[in-house]
């Protein structure tokens, strides 16, 4: 036995198992083409969605393998949203003020359902 005091966990020893797996959060829609993030550089409102970008952004961004687009515009003064862009240029967006991080959570995973 080591006299480390540190544990380390052991890594999966398949190479198919995917160190990521528990952190995929949200099923996206093989339709899904680009997800966009609107919200204000200073606005209150906003701060919810920039904590939740802050916390899921790299998890998003690694479950896609990085080939989906997800867009983050600032802009002075407007609500915060998010826009997803489907197959045949059908988007759909959601209005994301008032709402805390487990209600943008819960607000991505309805949009992205449709």
């Amino acid at each position: 036995m080591s006299s480390s005091p540190f544990h380390t966990s052991p890594l999966p020893e398949s190479p198919h198992v995917s160190l990521y797996a528990s952190m995929s959060k949200f099923v996206l829609p093989t339709a899904l083409k680009e997800i966009r993030f609107h919200l204000s550089q200073t606005g209150e409102a906003s701060i919810p969605l920039r904590k939740f970008l802050t916390n899921n952004y790299n998890g998003l961004k690694t479950q896609l393998n990085y080939k989906l687009p997800i867009l983050i515009r600032e802009s002075y003064g407007i609500p915060p949203s998010v826009t997803a862009r489907f197959e045949r240029g059908r988007e759909i967006k959601n209005n994301l003020d008032g709402l805390d991080e487990q209600g943008i959570e819960s607000a991505l995973k309805n949009l992205l359902k449709n």
